[in-house]
């Protein structure tokens, strides 16, 4: 690890991801004693990918978890009773009970906008919001996350071609964490770094160990800065592991005891603590108040969502559908001239002719052999382009609007 962060960073991460798991373990206990009435998911062992890249934001960009990102959650800022309320579908959790795992967001003050189950479609609601911001001149960076079995799913490639095409300042983290459910890696993609994918959409990518906070924050800054700077989308490969089963109900026996000690050894939060004590950066005394501190917010926050109340019958019939602004209101908040988005200034002179088109290499670097018109060929000569006689093309004109003669017999 080098030392480019300030000791209040380092000790912000190592806050964050110890919060995020004991966040995980609160839910885990109330999970048993059946106070979470959804699904439950761990991130235990991947702490450092969600703290590190929500770390990377500015409180302006906006980001889109998924339901083993609790730790990006609590970097932007969410207090872990809403995490609590909402898992035990409570009335004062941000969906007032309606959802009982992680299906909410804040789009007004902390511009999070909440998981979709369907694995990857994020992925083109991100870039959206990415292109928004952009149009509207905010200078915003969006970001989500997959997973390695999401980045088999067709959205996911579809998203991220059109992030590429549009070059929108949009940051896709991909979790490799070895397992989709209970598929190895090797069984579902035919490569070694999953980073890989992003070469054929010709955006840049980054591969970094994802349970080492400070390259996970690292690879993640750089990310976003380029992001915003214009040059388009990012996919950064964390290679980490999921030490828990896919939820609760999974006990994981299908992973090796071997793998799983061996990324025990490998754990985030234990590799950033040695870190700190060597670097002098974190003493015993210190971590016993950021041990303390976490305890109590913790025991006030799992109190005031078991003392919550249900919500009330009644209330199941509204809020299902928007009623417009009674609902809730929608404005655009521009941050530059709305000349520049009108014509004139927004026209742009249209062309047919792409310089280049139809030259260049191919994937095994050989020169395609396909040109068009009078674009210079791989030998460097321009291909000839036959072109009928007016006479020969009236002939055949005419000839193809003929009738054919039936045969004498």
């Amino acid at each position: 690890m080098k030392r480019e962060l300030t000791r209040a960073q380092h000790l912000d991460l190592y806050y964050y991801m110890r919060l995020n798991r004991a966040v995980e373990d609160t839910m885990t206990n109330l999970f048993r004693q059946n106070k979470i009435v959804g699904g439950l998911y761990s991130s235990l062992g991947q702490e450092a990918v969600s703290v590190a890249a929500a770390y990377a934001l500015e409180k302006k960009d906006w980001l889109a978890p998924m339901i083993r990102n609790i730790g990006a959650l609590l970097v932007k800022g969410v207090p872990p009773r809403d995490i609590f309320t909402q898992h035990m579908a409570k009335y004062t959790s941000p969906t007032r009970g309606k959802d009982g795992t992680s299906h909410f967001g804040d789009l007004d003050n902390l511009h999070i906008v909440s998981p979709i189950s369907m694995l990857g479609d994020l992925i083109p609601v991100m870039t959206g919001v990415a292109m928004a911001g952009r149009y509207l001149g905010q200078k915003i960076v969006a970001m989500t996350w997959i997973g390695d079995g999401g980045s088999s799913t067709g959205v996911f490639h579809e998203g991220l071609n059109f992030a590429a095409v549009q070059k929108a300042p949009f940051v896709l983290i991909l979790e490799n964490n070895l397992w989709a459910y209970s598929t190895p890696v090797r069984k579902q993609v035919p490569l070694e770094n999953l980073a890989d994918r992003a070469k054929a959409y010709g955006i840049a990518s980054y591969i970094v160990d994802g349970n080492d906070v400070v390259a996970m924050y690292t690879a993640a800054k750089e990310a976003v800065d380029r992001a915003r700077a214009g040059d388009g989308p990012v996919l950064i490969e964390a290679k980490t592991f999921r030490r828990r089963g896919h939820a609760q109900h999974d006990a994981a026996g299908y992973v090796p005891v071997a793998q799983k000690e061996y990324w025990e050894k490998r754990d985030p939060i234990a590799l950033h603590e040695r870190y700190l004590f060597d670097e002098k950066l974190l003493d015993h005394k210190s971590k016993k108040e950021i041990t303390d501190k976490i305890a109590t917010l913790l025991d006030a926050e799992r109190e005031y969502a078991e003392d919550s109340p249900s919500p009330p019958p009644e209330f199941a019939e509204t809020g299902v559908y928007c009623t417009g602004d009674a609902c809730h209101k929608i404005a655009a908040r521009w941050e530059r001239p709305l000349a520049e988005v009108t014509p004139p200034k927004s026209r742009v002179e249209a062309v047919w002719k792409v310089e280049g088109f139809g030259s260049g290499k191919s994937s095994t670097g050989i020169n395609a052999p396909i040109h068009f018109g009078d674009t210079p060929s791989s030998n460097g000569t321009r291909s000839p382009v036959k072109t009928p006689s007016p006479g020969k093309k009236k002939n055949a004109s005419v000839a193809a609007r003929k009738p054919k003669r039936k045969a004498r017999r």
